[in-house]
């Protein structure tokens, strides 16, 4: 007689998580440090720390893309060995890792179907769409399922990666900073979500986050580590965010930020000044062959921050590139200073306009250069750094070695690749290029995207100086909470328009998150400039209108 014994089913729902003194080195450096870590089933279990303190290390352990030379990796009550991303995708581990890993050339629902590893030689695309659009309407997340990674801004692309693991229902969900370049409401939504998915037992989430406001709305517990060891772990219910911010930088910091002078009050830009850059009728195409700007206006006056906010793919990422001369102009008119700018290198240099741009690696980089050869981008040809047609590369390494000191840069030396940096130090050696001598007009966009509190602090006290000194700033943003702390005037773009405008003192977080989500949609009125910019003041679209 046979016995036959049916193989056991997988297990389903919310996965209990363990890490049992894990520790991951890399050569002579010490990632992990015997992290213990306990995240309970169908919670939201927050993981906060700098740049650097190992929490990216340690999920990525748990998924199978690192491997642990010491401790244990226990789910469900079972010591694993994952090793690999294969091994934790078969056990329920998904994964967004807070770098895209789209194919750019696929479609989002080939993007969408590839996730799952288990494609048919033969696809039926009728019923393979239908599953997909059902999928979809579950979500709180809208993505044509034609349009392609490349085709999307940077907000879409998190969406589809969240969607990625979504759609494959996984019993633990590791989210990697996955509100990165989301507006707050794209933010609450997407965490409203994933909580909500959690609480119904049908899977557990382990959220890395640099933001405070997000531990406290959506996380049950939180773990904080610095420097590769876990130094602090509770109930979110049990702390607050001051008590969080002096564990991930500890007390001697924590005493040097309280020690800092307050930052000083926002300064009046003087009424009636000529626009330092000043936007007319803009008008650019996307990548779709359609105008993803459309008759857009606006200006920017001396000692000024103006912010752009909208939700992600309104045309933000192809204003900013239209005016720093990386995307062409289909209609319109840019002056700076009063001059006609086309954003060619010579103007840059005598119109003294510079950029902070989006994923500063590949927009204002060269991968494979030196530290040393990207800060000398913009004035390689130029004295002291060049002498009748000679190139004087020690005075590019001396400059890069003063600039790496000044603005905390963290690199094996000023020879070393660029690409070897972390997001962080790419940044900050982009800001030294970009922030050196005098400013007529900085544009930045989304300037802080993926870094620590810390590094958002001090870029923000950077961009800041440039308003201080008489520059005038445009600054493009999709964390509506950075508008509101920097900005003297905000406008929202929705649909490649500016479609509202507020003072930022007095601006109401949810009038300006409505006219985002496209509450609004009457054509946009031309924003002039000087007297009747600053008479204007805040009056609102339904003001305009009638006026």
């Amino acid at each position: 007689m046979t016995l036959h014994v049916d193989p056991m089913p997988a297990p389903t729902g919310a996965m209990a998580l363990e890490t049992y003194r894990l520790t991951k080195r890399f050569g002579s450096f010490t990632a992990l440090d015997h992290v213990d870590l306990k995240v309970a089933p169908g919670s939201v279990h927050a993981l906060l720390g700098e740049n650097g303190a190992g929490k990216s290390t340690l999920v990525k352990c748990i998924a199978g893309f690192h491997r642990a030379e010491e401790g244990s990796i226990v789910t469900d009550g079972r010591e694993q060995d994952i090793a690999n991303p294969v091994v934790a995708r078969s056990l329920g581990i998904g994964m967004v890792y807070q770098h895209f890993t789209l194919a750019p050339g696929m479609t989002v629902a080939e993007n969408l179907l590839l996730a799952g590893g288990r494609v048919p030689g033969v696809i039926s695309w009728r019923a393979q769409r239908r599953a997909l659009q059902e999928f979809l309407a579950s979500t709180p997340f809208r993505l044509d399922l034609d349009a392609r990674p490349m085709e999307l801004a940077a907000g879409e692309k998190q969406k589809l990666e969240l969607l990625k693991q979504l759609y494959l229902q996984p019993r633990l969900l590791i989210l990697d900073e996955p509100t990165s370049v989301l507006t707050p409401q794209e933010a609450d939504e997407v965490l409203g979500y994933v909580r909500a998915f959690a609480r119904a037992g049908r899977c557990t989430v382990l959220l890395i986050t640099h933001k405070f406001r997000e531990v406290t709305a959506y996380a049950d517990d939180v773990t904080v580590l610095r420097r590769g060891q876990r130094v602090h772990a509770c109930a979110v219910r049990e702390t607050d965010a001051a008590r969080l911010a002096q564990a991930m930088i500890g007390d001697a910091h924590a005493a040097e930020a309280r020690s800092r002078p307050a930052s000083a009050a926002r300064p009046v830009p003087a009424s009636g000044r000529a626009p330092a850059l000043e936007v007319r009728d803009l008008e650019v195409m996307g990548d779709r062959g359609t105008l993803a700007v459309r008759g857009l206006s606006l200006a920017v006056r001396p000692g000024e921050i103006l912010g752009v906010a909208g939700v992600s793919g309104n045309g933000q990422r192809e204003l900013v590139e239209a005016l720093v001369g990386q995307r062409e102009r289909a209609g319109g008119s840019v002056r700076v200073c009063g001059e006609p700018y086309a954003a060619r290198r010579g103007e840059n240099h005598r119109l003294k306009v510079r950029s902070l741009p989006e994923e500063p690696l590949r927009n204002a980089c060269v991968g494979g250069l030196s530290v040393a050869e990207n800060m000398a981008l913009r004035d390689f040809d130029l004295a002291p750094l060049a002498a009748g047609g000679v190139l004087r590369f020690g005075r590019w390494r001396s400059r890069a070695r003063e600039w790496i000191a000044a603005y905390g840069i963290k690199t094996r030396g000023e020879d070393a690749p660029i690409r070897s940096l972390s997001g962080g130090n790419v940044q900050r050696a982009v800001l030294a290029r970009e922030l050196a001598g005098d400013i007529n007009v900085l544009v930045a966009a989304n300037p802080v995207f993926g870094l620590d509190f810390a590094a958002v602090e001090e870029i923000h006290a950077r961009v800041r100086g440039v308003r201080d000194r008489e520059g005038a700033v445009l600054l493009v943003s999709e964390d509506l909470d950075e508008l509101l702390e920097l900005a003297d005037r905000i406008v929202v773009m929705s649909e490649g328009r500016i479609v509202y405008e507020a003072d930022a003192a007095g601006a109401e977080r949810q009038v300006l998150g409505a006219h985002m989500g496209g509450a609004q949609h009457e054509p946009a009125l031309p924003l002039p400039s000087g007297e009747a910019v600053e008479a204007r003041g805040t009056r609102t679209r339904e003001e305009e209108l009638a006026a």
